[in-house]
């Protein structure tokens, strides 16, 4: 082959490989991965609210970006195994919805990035180095408000006047769960409440653990802002009311689904944003360096339908408080 010949071949050649590779890398597709600690029912309105905010920044399912998804159904030892599972199909992404999942992922995984829209005692868990910088493959929004479970017992007292006694119904397997514990122990000792848990460390307690809480005559139940026990929720609605057991709550979602009253942040919207986070992890910014968020909006949900089959009468001043009210 003549040396002008085969300048013009390699020159083609090299015109064409861009073009080649540019058709290939457009094939590929990025693959979130889903793993989900509750069930695939409960999980449908905050998966919803992922997709909506993944819509907004111009990401269609199954369009220009793929998922997969795995549920524990509630049992934390199923977790790791799942974890492994979707580290095996290389995912851009892993969204893990909350901090246990966050967990099982990170051991799973020290390079793909991680999500997580309710991220909670991260510092203290090893998941980030910090909130500023987290460093690592870890990042997210984490609706854990100090104060918040003090709240919810001031708020136990307003719905129960002069109560004494507050039960919590506790998922000790959790992370998520001791920090929530451990405040209210202490706002118990400053209101002189005494305090006592329900421990559950999978669906199948739940039962037992509300029917030992019933036992002890609590004025009101605060029920912990956990994965299973959100999973859970309707479950826990229909023995609340069974038992007849005014309970509080952290999410609206337990009280859309039957329980009586909720103070904290909105979940949707955590998972909608989280969406963001995920659009900069896919245009290159590592999951180390996107701050940890933190949610500034405490909703009031009320549901007078479960308040009127305990025979509660809600406070008006507490109605006018409301962000949203079930009838």
């Amino acid at each position: 082959m003549k040396r002008r010949e085969f300048i013009t071949l390699l020159g083609g050649a090299a015109a064409a490989w861009p073009l080649a590779a540019r058709a290939q890398v457009s094939q590929k597709r990025p693959l979130i991965a889903w793993l989900g600690g509750a069930t695939r029912a409960s999980s449908l309105g905050v998966m919803d609210a992922f997709r909506q905010g993944m819509r907004e920044l111009g990401y269609v399912e199954g369009g220009n970006f793929d998922m997969v998804y795995r549920y524990a159904d509630g049992y934390a030892e199923r977790l790791p195994a799942l974890a492994q599972e979707l580290v095996r199909l290389k995912p851009d992404v892993i969204l893990a919805p909350a901090t246990g999942q966050t967990v099982a992922a990170k051991k799973a995984t020290r390079t793909i990035p991680i999500v997580t829209p309710a991220l909670a005692d991260a510092v203290h868990l090893g998941l980030i180095a910090s909130d500023a910088r987290p460093g690592g493959n870890v990042t997210g929004l984490t609706p854990y408000v100090a104060g918040l479970p003090a709240k919810q017992m001031e708020l136990a007292r307003e719905i129960v006047p002069g109560a004494r006694r507050i039960g919590v119904l506790n998922d000790i397997n959790d992370p998520k769960a001791p920090p929530q514990w451990e405040e209210l122990q202490g706002a118990g000792r400053l209101l002189g409440v005494s305090v006592t848990a329900g421990e559950v460390r999978a669906p199948d307690d739940l039962v037992n653990a509300i029917q030992g809480l019933r036992d002890q005559q609590p004025d009101a139940v605060i029920v912990l802002q956990t994965s299973m026990l959100l999973s859970e929720r309707q479950k826990i609605a229909a023995l609340a009311a069974a038992m007849r057991l005014p309970m509080i709550y952290g999410y609206r979602e337990h009280v859309v689904d039957g329980g009586l009253i909720s103070y904290g942040v909105d979940l949707r919207d955590c998972f909608r944003r989280s969406a963001v986070y995920v659009d900069k992890i896919l245009k290159g910014t590592a999951p180390g360096d996107v701050p940890v968020e933190f949610p500034t909006k405490l909703e009031l949900v009320i549901n007078l339908k479960a308040a009127k089959a305990l025979g509660l009468e809600m406070p008006p001043t507490l109605l006018a408080r409301a962000d949203e009210v079930i009838e």
